[in-house]
């Protein structure tokens, strides 16, 4: 399990749900920076929060730091920079989670084409970290050309789009017997750990797994 300073708002909601999505993407909370703002321009946090954050990161060494918030490309190369470590926004982590958990040929694929549009927009900041090697994580891609690269993520998604279209369209073959036979559709929605996946197993006799870890399931399930 690889290990984080997380930081988050200060407040008990915020706190709870945010180590719930480190400890959902396997991620071990070892400290806490509590802020009552997290949009400042250049890093998100102020400049002596930043220095705090470095103090305490040189001293407990985490392997990522998770900020709880969506941060611009440039607030993430910023911090990195400073910090020298992989930084983790909100939608990174959520989409690291949604990974983790995707079952079904569909479900992976969406989080697939998730991951490609987050990359696309930080292709650009995220090569030229690279070339000056101060990029931590990076998977080693710093040699491509920064059009290259763009070129190999619009490949990669158009290829995923295609695949999710043919689903799709199996998909509505099915839904298109089911209205010919007759059944109503319903449909069950609402927030994560919200109680959805154990509603649906009273109504149908089903045993789909159930948790108070967030995002435990992804895919969708019809019965009857």
């Amino acid at each position: 399990m690889n290990s984080a300073i997380l930081i988050t708002y200060d407040k008990e909601d915020a706190v709870t749900e945010a180590v719930g999505l480190c400890d959902a993407a396997g991620i071990q909370v070892i400290h806490t920076i509590k802020q009552h703002f997290l949009k400042k321009p250049k890093y998100g946090i102020s400049g002596g929060v930043l220095e705090k954050l470095a103090e305490i990161a040189e001293k407990l060494k985490p392997d990522v730091i998770v900020f709880d918030e969506i941060l611009k490309p440039s607030q993430n190369y910023n911090l990195a920079s400073v910090l020298h470590r992989e930084i983790l926004d909100r939608e990174a982590l959520i989409l690291e989670i949604f990974e983790s958990r995707a079952s079904s040929a569909e479900s992976k694929l969406q989080v697939k084409l998730a991951q490609l549009r987050y990359e696309l927009v930080r292709a650009k900041e995220k090569v030229r970290l690279s070339s000056m090697g101060e990029q931590p994580g990076f998977m080693g891609i710093g040699k491509f050309e920064i059009d290259v690269y763009h070129d190999d993520i619009k490949h990669r998604m158009q290829s995923v789009k295609s695949k999710l279209e043919k689903a799709g369209k199996q998909r509505e073959l099915h839904r298109q017997g089911r209205k010919r036979l007759g059944f109503k559709t319903i449909s069950l929605a609402g927030y994560t750990s919200s109680g959805k996946t154990t509603l649906f197993n009273k109504i149908t006799g089903e045993s789909k797994e159930q948790s108070k870890s967030l995002f435990t399931t992804l895919s969708t399930t019809t019965r009857r």
